[in-house]
């Protein structure tokens, strides 16, 4: 059982624009460098967008995907009994991806019909929104230039923007959870992610100093954690965090996440004036190149995808000094 998650770092993020904001940024700069996450309530984003996004989401699924997941479903439990190997390479949900940077695609999905499109699109707008005036806070606790992760993401093209897309999941009643895990742990390769999670049904867990800890659902919050692209960039002061979704006997937990992301071209480093503070510590590389390791290695550790990218830099020096 995992341990009470009543220390779990909520930030109201009305407190900023007052005489309490100092309080509020150590609260989110704490909860970035020690636990890789946190929840924030007063966000910018109306609840009765969230409540009619929500609605949609799990009509959707009951409409358009639960047949085809009962049946994937029966047919995996059936191949993974007495087959513990064959059952830990399986996820117990039902999944679909939008983009909506660089080049939306919502429009190709073919089964949301047009109101769920288009609240799709206004809730993805207002998450891109906070994204970037998160990234501004943590500039601000970093001591660095305000702006400067935002231009991080960008990438090297002339008005290059970042990438940008929204898994929306459904992680249904699973018959046996000792077998399955809704979602294996892993680290997420990307730059800040922003969760809306069902209110009601849990199951979210974060890895902290080596025990599960229940990532509380809470209504109308927006669970906030950093990806690989940030630890990089922040030379290892705010760490992404192995977490996970352990499957759930009853109950269909809803989990909307959407990925801020740097820009395909994008060139991740650590940022100079953090190195300046503590020694050089992480490798530069493309995004997208980082990627194309990640999705072969998403439920392994990062820190060899860290190291593999270390290897080719020295090796590019070597060959460099060797040519000079």
């Amino acid at each position: 059982m995992a341990p009470a998650s009543s220390s779990f770092p909520l930030i109201d993020m009305g407190l900023l624009d007052g005489e309490e904001r100092p309080a509020a940024m150590e609260l989110l700069h704490d909860a970035c460098e020690n636990w890789g996450f946190f929840q924030v309530l007063e966000h910018g984003i109306s609840t009765e967008l969230m409540d009619e996004v929500e609605r949609m989401t799990k009509g959707h699924y009951k409409r358009a995907r639960e047949q085809r997941f009962l049946e994937f479903a029966s047919k995996a439990l059936r191949e993974g009994d007495g087959k513990q190997q064959a059952a830990e390479n399986l996820d117990w949900e039902s999944t679909f991806f939008v983009r909506h940077l660089p080049e939306p695609n919502i429009a190709e999905i073919p089964d949301l019909d047009d109101d769920y499109r288009r609240a799709m699109k206004r809730f993805a707008a207002e998450l891109e929104k906070l994204a970037e005036r998160l990234l501004d806070l943590l500039c601000e606790n970093l001591g660095l230039e305000r702006g400067y992760l935002a231009r991080a993401f960008r990438g090297g093209s002339k008005g290059g923007v970042p990438t940008f897309g929204t898994k929306v999941s459904s992680y249904p009643p699973c018959p046996r959870p000792d077998l399955v895990k809704g979602l294996r742990a892993h680290t997420d390769a990307g730059g800040i992610i922003l969760l809306f999670q069902d209110a009601r049904v849990g199951g979210l867990q974060l890895l902290k100093d080596g025990e599960w800890v229940d990532v509380p659902p809470t209504r109308h919050s927006i669970v906030v954690n950093l990806g690989d692209q940030l630890e990089v960039i922040t030379n290892g002061r705010y760490k992404s965090v192995l977490h996970r979704v352990v499957a759930q006997t009853d109950g269909n937990r809803m989990s909307i996440a959407s990925f801020y992301n740097p820009a395909s071209d994008a060139v991740i480093f650590p940022a100079p004036a953090l190195v300046e503070e503590a020694g050089g510590t992480y490798p530069r590389f493309v995004f997208e190149d980082y990627m194309k390791l990640y999705v072969r290695h998403k439920f392994e550790d990062k820190e060899p995808r860290f190291e593999a990218f270390k290897s080719m830099e020295s090796h590019q020096s070597t060959k460099l000094i060797a040519i000079a």
